[in-house]
């Protein structure tokens, strides 16, 4: 078992996340299997495959690497206390005292241990190597448990199977680059055990050498094991700044690399990852802009649209456009808000007026659906590209239901209980009482229906029958309706196992109308995107029909045996 560890000082958010997933691309480049683990958790609620809800860090890693991982990925504090309880509960101590050391020291490393032997493509072999991102910054009081497990766990490994990656951040104070912090924070994590391999610095410009020279001098490491990670044009390009700047070769020297046997087949892969990383990212020429108009709720936290952001990026790449996205609050599209606030009001419909697509994600709750509503209705009746993500797909049915079925009042069961008639309703194997883990989550089958050969979603899907996505929601289309909106001309295009939940809807006679109950954008890859958020980006951007020849292009060289990014 060979380890990376990536942990951070002085503040967090600096990008610890892409550092490691940029380390665990750079292994794979060599032909390795690599998984990755994230302790302690924060930000987007990322949706695995087994319905484990987990840090947005998990959907880095998935998205880096073309994996996909478990709840066993994702560790808590809240898991391993809750384990080890419930040792303590089974008599598994034999009444000794339970304490931080040993047993909640042993539990976390016996839960790294186990995930970093689970497959996670589809060789079904365990993982060479596996990244390992503390979350936080070294110091934090809730971390401390953590830090104790992993300084055993490097010992216990040894030397050439354990590599410790500290991040930092150097400030720039009236143009001058500051070190005293990362100085701070790097003994920090020596006086705690972490001993750094390599000294990652982040920082808004490349670093001057007298800078790196001090750090390494201060920090006692050579003036090879400090990195500077500068801001790049996009985060895809951050593993090439890395493999430039040696760490590729620190790795393969910490961790003995040249020790490991690789089959040829292997290292031809990883290398033919590599090459089409960089085409995949480095741009050949100057991109069009493609104007995406993302209507939401939260929009004043940025990462509560994470890997919506990311998957309309991936998507921009493939279609080779500049993404240019402009999120609006749903509340500034409501008719009340042209008296409480006209200049918050013009700006929203100013921005959906210029937009090329327009995206509704998902979301809890009532407060903006009116907003929703009412763009909804603009996309469909002036044909701009659109598609609704679980909430997004439920607000299109709405808007339709009382546009063209004539139900004025139509409504959710989340917005209104009581009110009918209801289009949306709350799933019935769903809990009213407990919030917590009682969503349909994961992954689940969509049926396409035998009569929707034009669908452009299919197409999109390479015209298969069947697709995997992954779901997070309680409310569902209601199916007393579902009849009523396929004659009025809403196309409910797939179904679940049960032919009775509507998976998605469209519009036939629009360039780019798509309504999904699942999630696409957890599935979404740099190499790989997602089908739904691509057919959306290529009509936006004006090359939908290059992107579903290109789509069953794929699905024709994968049953002929021709792997495809996919399968990196």
């Amino acid at each position: 078992m060979r380890v990376v560890l990536v942990n951070g000082g002085v503040i967090s958010g600096v990008g610890k996340g892409i550092i490691a997933s940029s380390a665990g691309l750079l292994l794979k480049t060599l032909g390795l299997r690599v998984t990755a683990q994230k302790l302690d958790p924060h930000g987007e609620c990322f949706v695995l495959a087994d319905g484990g809800e987990t840090d947005l860090d998990l959907g880095n890693y998935e998205r880096y690497l073309g994996i996909q991982l478990s709840h066993e990925s994702n560790m808590t504090t809240g898991k391993i206390y809750k384990l080890v309880i419930e040792k303590e509960r089974r008599g598994d101590y034999l009444g000794k005292t339970v304490q931080v050391v040993p047993h909640i020291t042993d539990a976390i490393q016996e839960w790294i241990e186990r995930g970093a032997k689970i497959p996670v493509d589809d060789s079904g072999e365990e993982p060479d190597v596996c990244i390992i991102e503390l979350g936080g910054t070294v110091g934090d009081l809730e971390s401390g448990p953590f830090i104790e497990a992993l300084v055993q766990l490097r010992h216990r490994l040894g030397r050439d199977n354990f590599f410790s990656i500290g991040v930092s951040y150097v400030p720039i104070i009236n143009k001058e680059e500051k070190t005293k912090p990362t100085q701070h924070a790097i003994r920090q994590m020596r006086s705690a055990g972490l001993i750094p391999d390599v000294i990652a610095c982040r920082c808004e410009r490349s670093l001057d050498d007298a800078t790196i020279e001090k750090i390494a001098r201060s920090c006692q490491v050579d003036y090879e094991q400090v990195i500077g990670v500068r801001d790049m044009e996009t985060i895809y390009q951050v593993p090439l700044l890395l493999e430039k700047q040696g760490l590729l070769k620190l790795l393969q020297k910490g961790l003995a690399l040249d020790k490991l046997a690789l089959s040829p087949v292997m290292v031809q892969k990883g290398q033919a990852l590599w090459d089409l990383w960089k085409k995949t990212v480095i741009p050949e020429q100057h991109l069009e802009p493609v104007n995406i108009v993302l209507i939401g709720k939260y929009v004043a936290l940025d990462d509560a649209y994470l890997s919506v952001r990311k998957s309309l990026e991936h998507s921009a790449m493939r279609c080779k456009r500049k993404l240019n996205l402009i999120s609006v609050d749903s509340e500034h599209f409501e008719h009340d808000m042209q008296q409480k606030d006209p200049t918050k009001y013009h700006n929203a419909w100013k921005a959906i007026c210029e937009a090329q697509g327009i995206l509704i994600p998902g979301g809890f709750g009532s407060r903006g659906v009116e907003g929703m509503i009412e763009v909804a209705k603009w996309a469909r009746e002036r044909k701009v590209p659109f598609l609704g993500i679980c909430l997004g797909m439920q607000v299109a049915v709405i808007e339709y239901a009382r546009n063209k079925l004539g139900y004025k009042h139509a409504t959710s069961e989340e917005i209104s209980a009581q009110a009918e008639p209801r289009v949306v309703i709350f799933m019935p194997e769903g809990s009213k009482e407990q919030m917590g883990g009682t969503m349909r989550l994961g992954t689940r089958t969509s049926h396409f229906k035998p009569d929707m050969e034009w669908s452009k979603l299919r197409a999109m899907y390479g015209g298969v029958d069947v697709i995997e996505e992954r779901h997070r929601h309680r409310y569902e289309v209601n199916p007393e309706y579902t009849e009523e909106l396929e004659k009025a001309g809403l196309a409910l295009t797939s179904f679940d196992d049960q032919g009775v939940r509507v998976e998605s809807i469209e519009l036939k006679d629009h360039p780019f109308f798509v309504g999904v109950q699942a999630h696409p954008e957890f599935t979404s890859k740099v190499l790989d995107p997602s089908p739904a958020y691509l057919g959306f980006v290529a009509a936006s951007a004006g090359c939908l029909d290059q992107m579903i020849e290109a789509a069953r292009q794929k699905k024709e060289g994968l049953a002929n045996g021709i792997g495809d990014a996919s399968h990196f």
